[in-house]
């Protein structure tokens, strides 16, 4: 079977070793979990008899350089590995909208080699050099779409320019028929001795070179579901304690399983910070075996962002037990309980002014509306009105999912929300009572009060 999840890669490992392999190795989805899984099907090569390995940088190299090394005959013994890292054979338009989401994540979440991974990546989907101050900046609404296939994101793109003039990297445009180059090696078959590993974390399947290496090779998914739907975060939790045990087994330690879920509510899906703070927590313990609660508590921090996002996204889902854990966590982490408020006052204030918008007769919003309908057809003529614009600036894909919140309630429930964060406020400024206990109470009353129809 040429495509194979990254939990079942055991079984190519095994073929691999019993000498029954391809030429040709594909691994997409997760960055660190492509680069994991490239190690290792490299080491079992390397493990099978004599060979080398050339490392390859996918997102810097000229495709056209990288297909002649890999079509050359080697001098040297044995097999040739060519492990080609962030290869860009794979993108397309088809999922620029998806490579700038990533991006904007990235961003916001203060990860700016990631993000500058990311827009790079999408310069090459349209061919554009990445020098100069206002790349981004410089593309009109009207050029947008043709470049990169989906509508310019209408927030202020200052911050992607600033990323990329301040990383020093360029982005070449790739001569458009190197994969046609790629297809006809393929078909042709490479050097008998060498063997071509490829990892990407963007990847557009109907690409005829996709079907040509499932065809003719191995490839393994390395995706994992994002967002934080119940099933996204149950594959998520899965795969970071798979990260945890597997490291702490080099250390010949383990972690308590109320460590392990409080560790994962600390740093969320994050696979290369899960293993450097595993690999810090191992350092620290020194001969002691099992990591405990406190270790966690002590040395992994929590930022105040992802927790407060956290606190408001589990109001939105009426969630108690949830919202009040978070606050605690917050309170305990030395959060100011005014910072809390607004936050609080912000989200539920965007959520009233999305859902007093939909009550609008032109545009009409239609309950369960997809994101295409929302992209091209309501939000285009919402921005036309000219009303609240600057809270239509974001991205067109998260103002979707903020607008598709918003009419999971009703305007006397928002209404109601928003009065009571005042009268919190009030007592929180004035009033002779702990602030945890005006906390408390405010996120019990807010459920009851949005959960009114």
């Amino acid at each position: 079977m040429p495509l194979h999840k990254r939990t079942e890669l055991h079984t190519l490992l095994d073929k691999i070793a019993e000498g029954n392999h391809k030429q040709l190795y594909l691994c997409f989805g997760e960055r660190y979990l492509c680069r994991q899984s490239a190690e290792q099907i490299e080491q079992k090569f390397l493990e099978t008899g004599n060979g080398a390995v050339h490392t390859i940088d996918g997102s810097a190299e000229d495709n056209n350089k990288i297909l002649s090394r890999i079509l050359s005959f080697s001098l040297l013994p044995g097999m040739q590995i060519y492990r080609v890292n962030d290869s860009n054979l794979f993108l397309s338009k088809n999922i620029s909208s998806q490579i700038w989401e990533k991006a904007l994540k990235a961003h916001q979440q203060n990860k700016p080699r990631s993000a500058v991974r990311h827009l790079l990546a999408l310069l090459k989907t349209a061919g554009i050099n990445g020098g100069g101050r206002s790349v981004f900046s410089d593309i009109s609404s009207d050029q947008w779409p043709k470049l990169f296939g989906f509508g310019q994101p209408g927030d202020n793109l200052d911050w992607a320019d600033t990323l990329l003039a301040n990383s020093g990297v360029q982005s070449a445009p790739s001569p458009t028929n190197t994969a046609d180059r790629f297809l006809s090696a393929i078909e042709q078959g490479l050097p008998v001795n060498n063997i071509l590993l490829l990892t990407t974390e963007n990847i557009d399947k109907r690409k005829k070179l996709y079907n040509q290496i499932k065809k003719y090779g191995e490839i393994v998914d390395c995706s994992v579901t994002p967002g934080s739907s119940r099933n996204a975060v149950r594959e998520q939790k899965e795969v970071v304690q798979e990260m945890v045990r597997n490291t702490l087994a080099q250390f010949n330690k383990t972690m308590e399983p109320r460590a392990l879920e409080l560790l994962f509510e600390r740093l969320g899906f994050y696979p290369v910070g899960v293993i450097m703070e595993v690999e810090k927590i191992a350092l620290y313990v020194g001969e002691r075996e099992k990591i405990t609660v406190n270790d966690i508590e002590l040395l992994v921090a929590r930022t105040r962002e992802d927790a407060i996002f956290q606190l408001t996204e589990a109001l939105g889902k009426k969630n108690r037990a949830q919202s009040l854990a978070i606050l605690n966590n917050l309170t305990r982490d030395g959060v100011h309980s005014l910072a809390v408020i607004a936050s609080i006052r912000n989200y539920f204030r965007k959520l009233l002014i999305f859902r007093s918008m939909q009550l609008m007769d032109d545009p009409a919003w239609v309950r369960n509306m997809n994101s295409n309908s929302f992209q091209n057809q309501y939000l285009p003529v919402l921005k036309e009105k000219g009303v609240w614009s600057e809270l239509l600036k974001g991205h067109p894909y998260a103002l979707f999912m903020s607008f598709s919140k918003a009419s999971e309630f009703s305007l006397p429930g928002l209404k109601k929300a928003l009065t009571l964060v005042l009268e919190a406020e009030y007592r929180l400024k004035g009033a002779p009572i702990p602030h945890n206990i005006v906390l408390e109470e405010l996120l019990l009353s807010l459920i009851t009060a949005i959960s009114i129809r």
